[in-house]
Parts: C-alpha cells; sequence; structure tokens
C-alpha cells in the first residue's frame, strides 16, 4: 500500500511535467517559427530594415544618386553611412564613409563585406539597390550584429528530435528525483493514518503524534475517533458484562419459583391421600402464587424489550395531566395496603393537556410512587407536585415526585434504571426489578425526559418533564 500510493503520486508529477514540457516546446518552436516570417523590428529600430528602405532618400542628379537632407539626416541619427556602387563594384558617391574604406570591389569582396567582413568591431554593414546602383549601408553600433548559418534541414530535424528527446529524458529524471523525495515525504503520514486504522481495526486504540502541516486535522481527528472508539469499547464491555448479570438473575430469579412449584406439587402427589384441607389450600397458594409472579417476570420481560426496540403502539389520546395523576393519587389513598401512608399532591397548574398512553404514563408514575413508598420506612411522605415550566421558547409540564427516604447510594444512582437491578440499600424484594426500567422506557417513549436526584439519608427526587 505504501509504495501503491507512491507510484501513484510520481505517476502524476511526471504526466504533469511531461505535459508541461512538450507545450513548453511548443510555444518555443511557434515563437521561433513566427520569429522568423515576421520581424519585430520597426523601422525605427532594425538596422536591417534601416538598410533595405533607405533608398526613399536616395535621389539622382547628372546620373548620379544623392542622399537628400531627410537621409542625411537619419544617417546622422543612426551613427551610420552610405557608400554607392556601379555594376561594376566602382565608388560613385558616399556619405559619411571612414577613410579607410575601399572605393572598388570585386563581387568576391561585395559578398565577403555583406556576410562576413566588419569595417571595425563595432560597426555592421548591410547591402541595398536603388536606381540601378547599389549601395552598402554601416551603421556603427555595438549592439547590432549578423550571424551567417549554414544547414542542413535533415540534420537539422535529426538533431533537433535527439535535443528534444535529451530534453525529455532529463526532465522525467528530475520530475522522478523531486517527486519521490516530495512524494515519499508527502505519503508517509498517510502510512502512519493505514496503519493507525488497521490498529483500531484489530481494537487497538492508541493514539498517534500529530504532525504540523496538511494532515493535522486528519490526524486529530484520527486520535478523537481512537479514544471515542475506546470509549465505545469500555461501555461495550460492561454492558456485555450486565447483560451477563442479567441473565443469571433472571435465570436464578425463575428458578426460584419454579423450585417452589415444583416441590410441591411432588409433595401433592406423593401425599395425596394424606393431606388435609387446610394444607391443600396452602399449597396451591404457594403454587398459584409463585406462577402469577413468573407470568409478571415474563410479562415485564416482554415490555421492557418491546419498549427498548419501539415494537410497542402507543395508544395516544389527549389527557389533562392535572386531574388524571390526582386521581391516581385518589387510588392509591383508597389502596387498603397503602392507605395509611402519607402521600401529598400539589398542582400548580390549573390544566395541562398531552397526548399520552393512559396505561402506560399511569404504570410508569405509579412505579415511581409504590419504589418510594416500598423502599422507605412507614412514615416516608411522599409528594407530587404539577408545575409549568418553559424550556427553549417551549412550555413544559414538569411532573415531581419526591420522598424524604433514606435515599439512594452515589454508586448506585447510575443503575437504577438498569433492568432487573434492585439498589443496595433496598430491604424489599418485591417486584420483578424490571419497573424503573420499564417506567424510565415509558417515559422516553412519549418523547418526555426524566431525572432522577438522591443524597442519602436525606431523599430522593424524580423529575418528568412532558
Amino acid at each position: 500500500m505504501k509504495w501503491k500510493l507512491t507510484r501513484r503520486f510520481l505517476g502524476s508529477v511526471v504526466t504533469i511535467v511531461v505535459i508541461v514540457g512538450i507545450v513548453n516546446t511548443i510555444l518555443l518552436l511557434s515563437l521561433l517559427f513566427y520569429r522568423a516570417m515576421h520581424d519585430f523590428g520597426t523601422e525605427g529600430v532594425s538596422a536591417e530594415n534601416f538598410s533595405r528602405t533607405f533608398s526613399q532618400y536616395v535621389e539622382l542628379k547628372d546620373n548620379k544618386p544623392m542622399v537628400n537632407e531627410k537621409g542625411l539626416k537619419k544617417l546622422q541619427d543612426n551613427n551610420a553611412w552610405i557608400q554607392f556602387l556601379n555594376n561594376k563594384g566602382e565608388q560613385v558617391a558616399a556619405f559619411y564613409t571612414p577613410k579607410k574604406l575601399p572605393t572598388v570591389y570585386s563581387p568576391v569582396e561585395i559578398v565577403q563585406m555583406y556576410k562576413y567582413k566588419e569595417i571595425d568591431a563595432e560597426t555592421t554593414v548591410f547591402v541595398g539597390e536603388t536606381h540601378n546602383f547599389s549601395y552598402f549601408v554601416g551603421v556603427k553600433e555595438q549592439k547590432i550584429g549578423r550571424y551567417v548559418i549554414t544547414y542542413n534541414y535533415a540534420k537539422v530535424f535529426k538533431n533537433f528530435n535527439i535535443l528534444l528527446l535529451l530534453f525529455l529524458i532529463v526532465d522525467i529524471i528530475i520530475a522522478l528525483v523531486i517527486g519521490f523525495l516530495f512524494g515519499k515525504r508527502l505519503t508517509r503520514p498517510l502510512n502512519i493514518l493505514i496503519e493507525g486504522i488497521q490498529q483500531l481495526r484489530e481494537r487497538s486504540f492508541k493514539k498517534m503524534s500529530i504532525p504540523k502541516g496538511v494532515y493535522e486535522d486528519v490526524f486529530r481527528n484520527m486520535n478523537e475517533l481512537s479514544v471515542k472508539l475506546d470509549q465505545y469499547e469500555k461501555e461495550r464491555d460492561l454492558l456485555d458484562q450486565m447483560r451477563e448479570e442479567w441473565i443469571s438473575n433472571v435465570s436464578h430469579d425463575m428458578k426460584t419459583p419454579l423450585a417452589s412449584i415444583h416441590g410441591y406439587t411432588e409433595l401433592m402427589k406423593d401425599n395425596a391421600t394424606d393431606l388435609t384441607p387446610q394444607e391443600l389450600y396452602e399449597f396451591s397458594s404457594i403454587i398459584n402464587r409463585q406462577s402469577t409472579y413468573m407470568k409478571d417476570l415474563l410479562d415485564d420481560l416482554n415490555l421492557t424489550m418491546r419498549l427498548r426496540n419501539q415494537r410497542l403502539p402507543l395508544q395516544f389520546e389527549d389527557v389533562e395531566i392535572v386531574g388524571f395523576i390526582r386521581e391516581m393519587t385518589i387510588e392509591l389513598l383508597n389502596d387498603s395496603q397503602l392507605g395509611d401512608r402519607q402521600v401529598e399532591f400539589e398542582a400548580n397548574v390549573e390544566m395541562a393537556k398531552h397526548k399520552v398512553d393512559k396505561k402506560l404514563l399511569k404504570r410508569a408514575i405509579f412505579n415511581f410512587i409504590y419504589n418510594a413508598l416500598v423502599h422507605n420506612e412507614e412514615n416516608v411522605i411522599v409528594k407530587i407536585q404539577i408545575d409549568d415550566i418553559r424550556l427553549e421558547s417551549e412550555l413544559h409540564t414538569k411532573i415531581t415526585i419526591s420522598d424524604n427516604g433514606r435515599g439512594i447510594p452515589s454508586e448506585d444512582l447510575e443503575q437504577v434504571f438498569e433492568r432487573y437491578y434492585r439498589g443496595t440499600n433496598t430491604a424489599s424484594t418485591h417486584g420483578t426489578g424490571l419497573g424503573m426500567a420499564i417506567a424510565r422506557d415509558i417515559i422516553l417513549a412519549h418523547n418526555g425526559k426524566l431525572d432522577l436526584t438522591s443524597v442519602e439519608n436525606k431523599g430522593t427526587t424524580i423529575t418528568i418533564l412532558l
């Protein structure tokens, strides 16, 4: 994987360099061709054009060429001289020529004068023709020069191909070296990231050092992901452990009534003729009570699983919460077993309507109240209070169930709503151990919020927001 990323990056760099080289070569050739076909200079700055077009300043006088005043001015401005020759190579007129300049030229000397020979190191000679006379124009300027090149098209084309191939090879080598060094530096963090991902796959959650540069945010996010995955892994292990403990507790709780039922049925079967009617009634009552407990436990298990998996359809209807909970309180006080308990009801709201499932919401609130009554001393005071509260510009109904009982230890607070959990300070074993979990899931199924606070020896408060 490491070399694959490096090769891919090198291929991209080399492709870009080759394309740029080809485009630059085409542009260079185009410019050279255009330069050859069109002279970039103008009459005012090109000595060649000045010499070729100087005939416009030449006039004939007595069959001899003469330069007008404007031409003489041009010669002075360009620091130039002019020499006119007839068809025999003899001088017929001259203006501003140097003293040592020849006055007679053979054809070969004329060619040599134009192609190669300069009067001095600073003068370049150009040739022109006017009125059947030839003329030399010498321009004294160090910046002007002439080079005569003799070439063979085939050899030039061959040499050009070799030169182009050489340039391409050199550019590719340079691109490979630079691309390798740059690519290795660029892909090193990617290799570390790939190794980090492999470690995550192997459930090894280690933090990586964060380098400066392009990948800084990527490494930081990877470390945050590693921390979260490590946290989720620990939470999952804890949930697995709690699930195993829960299954073990449920199995144990199921075995106890089953053992009782099995024992009493065996006793009744083996001693059917010897048992009195009173004993038969007691044994059958125990069997009935244990079977009812098992049924309640299975029903609670089924309910909590359906609530957790959102598979329980809720029958919503408009309910006036204040009157609904007031009736529940009256029903509770009319219970023969709990009628002498101290339960207070206070409503600071005249009316609060919500769409709820009456049956499930009633069960949830009763679970909270029964827990406060059953798991505390008989003189405990349970207070039910209803208020309005505004959160994020929305009006909520707040239901508070509080008591002044023994409270819940801090180590038990996080597990109160776990299925089949009973606190360490719970003296009663009444119920299936699923009541608080079911109550919490019912409130959440109504899109409500639930909060529990408790202080040992001072009491517990449960707050419901609808």
